[in-house]
């Protein structure tokens, strides 16, 4: 008799095996990109970003990342609510990588032996062989690399899509991330102005669905497959229990807060792999966003808020011109407020009294 993890395994392993069918090699041929030179890139945990360069420096080169893929229990609220997460690198969302347009990401991928399913990766910015979720599909012990050429500039979702039912599992158990892809000579407003940034954030938005005991409350489980059956109940009502910001509800609040300075500009990247969503920064605006997350399009202006597609990820820039403590939501407020998807920023520095809110102090009404 096959035990439950030799049964989900296995799923995973034919839907993937039908879907290679007919994909052809998403891989840069060795010869493509011999000669080039070649940077090892030390990936971050969101919400911070590796350092690079925000314009290129010389022709294309390859890119060199590793993530590691960690299946582990995850707290995600202040109630100790469990997770049984899927991660890159460990952290939900996984790190953003950054390159040029014209670069080679190239990808090692590794499944250690201590985990109990197989994994892929799905890159939305990659051409061919479902992103190369085709190609990458690895068993606990075992690793794999990928190359492709990045030809596209904007920012874009990765993702786990080992195959049929256990795509959306993956995805919402915390197996997703973002890759940007910057124009060679940087970003442009929609004058075609070059833009720069002081800071750079990367926010992924995450929706979970916890199942509930007889009780009414959120169940615990041994391993990363033992929920599968639970979950997927719930996954189907298409109501999420939680709706948080980088793996955690208040997970970018307090001492977490992300920071800047009154006069610095920071890039926002936010994603969502799964749902729609409407980030809003609470006192300020989107001065440039690029809302569909491509470079190649003009960013729109001055907006209130903006509209992430699911499956995509999107850019605003924003410079603060006050000090304080700005929330940053998903302007489904319900979502925002009962479910966990707000940050905060932190802004130091001096008022600049013409930008000042007056207000009266209340007094009683009279007839």
């Amino acid at each position: 008799m096959l035990t439950r993890r030799e049964a989900l395994l296995g799923s995973v392993l034919a839907a993937a095996a039908v879907a290679t069918v007919g994909s052809m090699p998403a891989m840069a041929s060795a010869k493509e990109v011999a000669g080039l030179p070649r940077e090892k890139v030390t990936l971050v945990a969101p919400p911070f970003v590796h350092a690079h360069d925000q314009v290129a420096k010389g022709g294309p080169k390859v890119v060199e990342f590793t993530m590691t893929i960690e299946e582990k229990p995850m707290v995600i609220d202040a109630d100790g609510t469990q997770l049984n997460a899927m991660t890159y690198n460990g952290s939900i969302p996984g790190p953003l990588m950054v390159v040029h347009e014209g670069d080679y990401v190239e990808l090692t991928l590794i499944n250690p032996d201590t985990n109990t399913l197989a994994h892929n990766i799905d890159f939305h910015a990659a051409t061919g062989g479902l992103g190369g979720g085709a190609l990458t599909l690895v068993n606990p012990g075992e690793q794999t690399t990928l190359r492709f050429k990045a030809t596209r500039s904007g920012t874009f979702v990765y993702h786990c899509a080992p195959g049929g039912p256990m795509i959306p599992w993956h995805v919402v158990s915390g197996m997703n991330g973002a890759i940007m892809i910057l124009p060679r000579d940087g970003l442009k407003d929609d004058k075609g102005k070059s833009v720069r940034y002081d800071h750079i954030y990367y926010i992924g938005e995450s929706d979970f669905y916890i199942p509930r005991d007889e009780q009414g409350k959120f169940k615990k489980y041994d391993w990363a497959g033992d929920n599968y059956d639970d979950t997927v109940k719930v996954m189907r009502g298409l109501i999420p229990t939680h709706v948080v910001f980088n793996g955690k509800a208040g997970s970018l609040t307090g001492e977490n807060a992300m920071k800047a300075k009154v006069g610095e500009t920071v890039l926002i990247v936010h994603s969502q792999a799964n749902r729609d969503t409407r980030p809003h920064l609470i006192g300020g605006h989107g001065d440039h966003v690029w809302e569909q997350g491509k470079f190649a399009n003009p960013p729109a202006k001055d907006l209130e808020t903006w509209f992430i597609r699911g499956g995509s990820a999107g850019a605003a820039l924003y410079t603060f011109l006050q000090p304080g403590v700005y929330a940053y939501v998903n302007h489904n407020l319900i979502e925002a407020v009962e479910l966990g998807a707000t940050a905060h920023f932190t802004v130091d520095g001096s008022w600049d009294d013409d930008l000042m809110m007056q207000v009266e102090a209340p007094r009683a009404i009279t007839s």
